[in-house]
């Protein structure tokens, strides 16, 4: 099996890293936004059917300052 000769500086690996998290970063934003403008009903290119008893149920649930 074969194995490094030398050891992988400290720097080279932070910047191996950040590349990842910069990318994972990016597909997160990439996956919130059309869910943002989904929830603030600012959405022009998805077509969805609202369930009424979905809505309902919000509000049901919810509870007040004053009902604790």
């Amino acid at each position: 099996m074969a194995v490094p000769k030398k050891r992988t500086s400290k720097a080279k690996t932070r910047i191996r890293k950040s590349i990842w998290r910069d990318k994972a970063k990016e597909t997160a934003i990439r996956a919130f936004s059309p869910a943002k403008s989904i929830l603030t009903n600012r959405s022009k290119s998805f077509y969805y059917s609202v369930n009424d008893e979905l809505s309902n149920s919000s509000e049901s649930i919810s509870v007040g300052r004053d009902d604790i």
